[in-house]
């Protein structure tokens, strides 16, 4: 009657095991220790000894020490000698062995000993280990009910499947389907993050913590209790996430945290009743850590967006802002990506200014659209609601200082590879924040339609490029001061490249043909409405090229010299009643030496009889190709006096000798030190026009100082002469313990002011980042911005505050982010 029970049990668990992938019992002798005494020898026995050929998993009808039971009975263990406690402690410090090679599906069980019956229940005890395929749990205890596919384990538990890892002191779980809990766990779990960014590299994102129990609802399903997350590799982590309940589900890369907080350094800085954050700094819908700061124009300044993560290829950002000094402001952003378009839209509303008294408003449009495989399209719409928008509510100079707002939409035809043809509407908004200065808006081109292409394969080895363009142009101050019409551009060329492996001449001839048709203002109404002009232009472009090696320093160069011929001719036309719609004045450099026209646009075409020559020489490091040094010299011989200028006559050169020499010095002349340097001298005047000076130290990742001086006396905006003359300041150095100190100081020695300042301390957690920085910058001598930014980012979670990255980027040459965080700019980055 005794044996009733067991066979019924037998029957049942042949019965349930039915169609299950194979058990391997296996005695894992590798890792016990060796036995002082003699090892059993009672038939199924797992015996310790000597290591077995056993490393391997054995199919259980195979293995040498653990028979099947006898049908009607389990089968009866006698269990070998334990292991001495230290030598059990040893065992279970040892790192894990990997995983063995298994057939997919199948299941390996390895212990000291092996007590039970197949396909009922296996009791695995002393370092035991269950593996099916990447999945490995090991405990002290592991018992193994095969029919319904339960694991139970306990002491020193540890699941182990890729990079994650959960431990504690016992578990049950389904294997095949992933489910259990563990109690009081320990845990980490490892994804890989894709980039987000072209260029940008995979990175790994682990996050780690503890709670008071842990469900396993499936691959990639986690739910805790009382539980913690952080991206912190210590035990003790500097932040983690704190929750009454938390769900990490890596289908999604979402986490979900209910009743929770971020803690960092012990003090709860952050409440959240619920919350999704992202496992691997991915973007998720929710309400974003806020930012706050504060400047001179806004007082305290706080906004606390919400990102709502609508698709893959959608979303949008709605950021209510609080500003003490002016009240309150909602802001939002629209995103989207397809197949043949992507866009932004971004608007900003403010219904009452109270330092202003007004309304306020922003609102701009950015989409580009690919129509057919040949046309293209897009559209740039930019607009605010009054003069001083930028400078009441912008901390930044980059915005602040802007005064002219794009309004374009175009469309870009490519016929083929040799020809292309762009219809576009364009106008401006142009503000005028200061009342005693107005600024002079831009032409609108309503519309404008160019047609380009280049031929370089015709016969005899000739190349042929044209260019037209027939553009409306159209202006506010029409009424007043500012002529209208439209302008017809024809600039065919033909040229004959001939180069060889160390030369190079290049004959080029071409027509300048442009027809006008002006409305004219009051203020030339007596001028000519319809003018013509034709302008044939001739250049020849020359040049060697020789190399040599040379050991400088000991250290081997290649060095190159570069001499440089161009002649160029083009003969003087009476522009004097042609309006200046769209023309500027080129500066003076090694590129405009060689170019066709001094001037920018099509509304002056210089007159020339010039000869320009220049010689380079570059020092190539041979063992990395770097070059190391670059020094170039130039000049330009009028062999006419020049008659076509823009604003004033002061323009012209003379005939008879050289008057413009440029100079050029830069390069990476060591490891640590780079230079750029430029400088621009007016023989016949005697005088330095212009002047550059930058150098650069930089011996290592956020290690830098930059020095650079500017010279222009003569430097105009449109026909204001402006001059400039300034030193810059800045960089970024190693304070010692984690604290990094970066900044910058630009003062005009022709005003004798600072127009710029920039200060601030960093801190590097390991897996934090805290930054505060000072800004203040002046546009007018009388009209100061400050602002300050206070920043702590969580590394691969979110960054609290206002961020200063994109400023001390901007401001400070060869910044480097003092951390790796893969935060994404939603999360507290911009």
């Amino acid at each position: 009657m005794r044996l009733i029970p067991f066979l019924l049990c037998w029957m049942s668990g042949t019965a349930l095991a039915a169609g299950l992938q194979p058990l391997v019992v296996s005695p894992d002798l590798v890792r016990s220790p060796k036995a002082a005494a003699s090892p059993a020898s009672a038939p199924g026995a797992v015996t310790a000894g000597a290591p077995a050929a056993a490393s391997r998993p054995v199919p259980a009808q195979a293995a040498p020490d653990v028979k099947p039971p006898a049908e009607g009975r389990a089968a009866q263990t006698q269990p070998a000698p334990a292991s001495p406690p230290a030598q059990a402690e040893q065992a279970r410090r040892r790192p894990a062995p990997e995983a063995a090679a298994l057939p997919a599906g199948s299941t390996s069980v390895k212990a000291l000993r092996i007590l039970g019956a197949r396909s009922i229940e296996l009791v695995a005890d002393g370092d035991a280990e269950l593996q099916r395929d990447d999945m490995v749990l090991t405990a002290d205890r592991v018992t193994y009910r095969e029919p319904i596919d339960e694991a139970v384990a306990e002491g020193n538990v540890e699941l182990r499947q890729g990079e994650d890892s959960i431990a504690g002191p016992k578990a049950t779980m389904v294997v095949g389907e992933s489910t259990g809990t563990f109690e009081s766990p320990a845990y980490e779990l490892t994804r890989q993050r894709q980039p987000n960014l072209t260029g940008e590299e995979v990175r790994t994102v682990s996050g780690r913590g503890q709670a008071d129990l842990l469900r396993l609802e499936g691959e990639n399903q986690y739910r805790l209790e009382n539980a913690t997350w952080s991206t912190c590799q210590a035990s003790d982590p500097d932040w983690y996430i704190k929750a009454r309940e938390l769900d990490l589900d890596y289908d999604r890369e979402v986490g979900t945290a209910r009743n929770g907080s971020i803690v960092f350094m012990d003090v709860p800085i952050l409440w959240m009743p619920w919350a999704e954050f992202p496992l691997t700094a991915r973007r998720q819908s929710g309400l974003l850590p806020p930012t706050f700061g504060s400047s001179n124009k806004t007082g305290a300044d706080l906004a606390v967006p919400y990102y709502w993560n609508i698709a893959p290829n959608y979303d949008a950002t709605i950021t209510p802002r609080f500003m003490s000094r002016r009240g309150v402001q909602i802001g939002g952003e629209f995103r989207y990506l397809g197949e043949t378009y992507r866009g932004e839209s971004r608007v900003e509303w403010m219904p009452k200014d109270r330092l202003a008294g007004e309304e306020r408003t922003l609102a701009s449009i950015q989409h580009e659209q690919r129509i057919t495989p040949s046309l293209y399209g897009s559209l740039d719409l930019n607009s605010v609601s009054d003069d001083r928008y930028f400078e009441d509510l912008s901390s930044r100079i980059g915005v602040a200082s802007r005064v002219n707002l794009l309004r374009q939409g175009q469309l870009v035809y490519r016929g083929s590879s040799w020809w292309n043809a762009v219809i576009r509407a364009q106008s401006y908004q142009t503000l005028n924040p200061d009342e005693e200065s107005r600024n002079v808006a831009p032409y609108r081109r309503l519309p404008q339609i160019l047609v380009k292409g280049q031929r370089p394969d015709l016969p005899g080895g000739l190349s042929a490029s044209f260019s037209t363009e027939y553009v409306k142009f159209a202006h506010p101050d029409a009424d007043r001061n500012k002529d209208e019409g439209t302008r017809f551009v024809a600039y065919p060329q033909l040229a004959l490249p001939l180069a060889g492996a160390a030369w190079f001449v290049t004959p080029k001839a071409g027509l300048h043909y442009t027809s006008y048709d002006i409305d004219r203002s009051p203020l030339t109404a007596t001028q000519r409405s319809s003018i013509t002009r034709s302008a044939p232009i001739f250049s020849v472009d020359s040049g060697l090229f020789f190399e040599r090696e040379a050991t400088i320093f000991g250290g081997d160069y290649l060095q190159t010299l570069e001499p440089r011929l161009y002649y160029l001719r083009v003969p003087s036309r009476d522009q004097a009643d042609i309006p200046n719609f769209d023309t500027s004045r080129f500066d003076v450099g090694f590129a405009q030496m060689f170019s066709e026209n001094r001037f920018s646009g099509s509304d002056r075409i210089g007159d020339a009889n010039d000869l320009t020559a220049a010689l380079t020489t570059r020092f190539i490091d041979s063992g990395s190709g770097v070059e190391r040094l670059r020094a170039m010299i130039g000049q330009r011989y009028y062999f006419s006096d020049q008659k076509v200028y823009l604003y004033n006559e002061d323009e012209l050169r003379d005939a008879g000798r050289g008057t413009e020499v440029l100079l050029g010095l830069g390069g990476r002349i060591s490891r640590e030190f780079s230079l750029n340097s430029y400088l621009q001298y007016n023989t016949e005047t005697s005088r330095t026009e212009r002047a550059n000076f930058n150098l650069r130290y930089q011996p290592d990742y956020a290690k830098v100082l930059n020095i650079s001086y500017r010279y222009a006396p003569e430097l105009r905006i449109a026909e204001n002469l402006v001059g400039l003359e300034d030193v810059d300041v800045s960089g970024q150095w190693p304070l010692g313990r984690g604290w990094y100190g970066v900044g910058r100081v630009t003062h005009s020695l022709l005003e004798n002011r600072v127009t710029e300042a920039i200060g601030g301390l960093e801190y590097n957690g390991g897996c934090w980042v805290f930054r505060v920085a000072v800004h203040r910058f002046a546009i007018e001598r009388d009209d100061v911005s400050q602002s300050i930014y206070v920043q702590l980012e969580l590394n691969d979670l979110a960054g609290i505050g206002s961020n200063p990255l994109n400023l001390l980027t901007r401001s400070v040459p060869g910044y480097g982010k003092i951390n790796d965080s893969s935060a994404d700019r939603v999360f507290g980055m911009d």
